[in-house]
């Protein structure tokens, strides 16, 4: 039987094997194992002192860097569970998810923000820690519960069904190696972020953090830390991809073993590239919700022989139903149904209510379809799809076409109301008007887009339109097109 240790135990005896070995990184900061480890106390003692304890949550909105690091390490030690969100919200978004959390304490916020919580802010640092801290070893119950919005916009907690354990005997998860290096430039209250990251410093590896995603910071972090693991989304793909050749193959990158890449379609000509440029066998895409019931995984050699798949199920099983929830032939497209191998459940939900069916059947409202062999093959969420005159379009292979355009940094697809066909096709393009027309990318649409999906508006904006995790809210998008900005405050 796996011999299984708490994640503090696991990072102290990384931290007793080698003190000085770095363990994050953000900037110019460094946090070697053994700092980490005796920051990550001082604020544990300092949050029980404050009520945090078993099973109790802590909300953390704080920005990339290592204070994130060492605030979840601290909440790990308490055995509560860490539920991070962006630095960046605005306050009601805030209030809302600190009242679906109730956590005990929120760290990284102004007190005077929330006067009816126990907060401390941004930059808060503890006393300092007595020699002997009387921490036990105590286990989380859940080791994350990040936020979601999904498709509908409203803010839902997903709950972890795993405990903080880890085998550390166990072949390491996600091709990590101990004593290797991971750059992870996306936004740290993401779950794939949170994920990779976590498992990533858990395994021994040197966590690199940009505080935000840049292109040419990327690899200079890669070359300068020699990365053998990078976790990059494809519209990160993309900006790396659209620097000046010269630039872009100017970092040394020999130590990379594997490029991770997830949360967001991956438009086939992006993929073929990046293949050329790094070779198949280091390029992995993953697919699966946060809430973890299953995944996909698929290499890069794989792809090649089965195009725009992202890979056969592992850790449960897939079924693609129609409107009726009918079994749909091999090959036919349908909405994506999961249903997990685990005895225990892979999450649970505050604040939203899971698609379920029987038979153990969950919806996370992806679309797709089984090819013969098995391997998987999506669509759009089943929300996001545009009704046209009858037909369905789907706003990621239209998004992909247009993407297409070297002018296009990002663009998003929406459907609006159309008297004739229902609805219209309207793009939503980051990209400078001077560079590229409405004229120009309707024709770059309609050589390889069939008529009825090309879009028949264009809207040029200056603000990314995907986060750094690679997210667009569509449904916001076509809120505010249609009613109005939300009101932040």
């Amino acid at each position: 039987m796996a011999a299984l240790i708490s994640f503090a135990a696991q990072l102290r005896d990384l931290a007793a094997r080698d003190p000085l070995a770095p363990a994050v990184t953000c900037g110019r900061t460094t946090l070697s194992r053994r700092e980490l480890d005796g920051r990550s106390d001082a604020l544990a003692v300092e949050l029980r002192r404050l009520g945090v304890g078993i099973g109790t949550m802590v909300t953390i909105a704080l920005p990339n860097g290592v204070d994130w690091f060492v605030a979840v390490v601290a909440v790990w030690k308490l055995g509560a569970t860490p539920q991070p969100i962006s630095a960046r919200l605005p306050q009601r978004e805030v209030e809302a998810l600190v009242t679906l959390a109730d956590p005990v304490v929120v760290v990284g916020v102004d007190p005077a923000i929330l006067p009816q919580r126990t907060c401390l802010p941004a930059g808060y640092r503890p006393p300092e820690s007595p020699a002997t801290t009387d921490l036990h070893d105590v286990v989380s119950p859940a080791w994350k519960a990040p936020t979601s919005g999904g498709s509908t916009g409203r803010p839902k907690l997903i709950v972890s069904g795993d405990p903080g354990l880890i085998d550390p005997s166990a072949e390491a998860a996600l091709l990590f190696r101990r004593d290797g290096c991971l750059v992870m430039p996306g936004p740290l209250f993401h779950n794939g972020p949170i994920v990779w990251a976590c498992f990533a410093l858990l395994h021994g590896s040197h966590v690199v953090v940009l505080p935000r995603f840049d292109a040419e910071a990327t690899l200079a972090a890669m070359a300068q830390h020699g990365a053998d693991v990078v976790y990059l989304v494809p519209t990160m793909m993309k900006r790396i991809w659209n620097l000046p050749a010269a630039v872009r193959t100017s970092y040394d990158l020999s130590a990379l073993r594997v490029v991770w890449h997830l949360a967001e379609p991956c438009p086939p000509w992006l993929k073929d590239e990046w293949i050329n440029w790094l070779g198949a066998e280091r390029i992995y895409e993953l697919y699966g919700g946060t809430e973890g019931q299953l995944r996909t995984v698929i290499t890069g050699t794989e792809w090649l022989e089965h195009r725009g798949s992202v890979g056969r199920p592992s850790g449960g099983e897939v079924q693609i139903c129609d409107a009726d929830g009918n079994v749909v032939p091999t090959g036919e497209e349908g909405e994506v149904w999961l249903r997990s191998f685990r005895s225990t459940p892979a999450y649970r939900y505050v604040g939203a209510e899971a698609r379920t069916r029987p038979g153990g059947w969950e919806s996370l409202g992806d679309m797709g379809r089984v090819d013969a062999d098995g391997y998987l093959y999506l669509g759009d969420r089943s929300l996001d799809m545009i009704l046209v005159g009858g037909s369905n379009v789907y706003p990621a292979e239209v998004e992909a076409a247009l993407g297409e355009h070297p002018a296009v940094r990002s663009c998003a697809v929406i459907g609006l109301p159309d008297d004739e066909r229902g609805n219209r096709v309207h793009a939503i393009v980051e990209a400078d008007p001077e560079l590229v027309s409405a004229t120009e990318l309707s024709a770059h649409a309609a050589q390889r887009l069939v008529a009825y999906k090309c879009p028949r508006t264009f809207e040029f904006v200056e603000e990314p339109l995907r986060d750094d995790a690679g997210k667009v809210r569509r449904s916001l998008l076509r809120h505010d097109r249609l009613v109005g900005p939300r009101p932040e405050g």
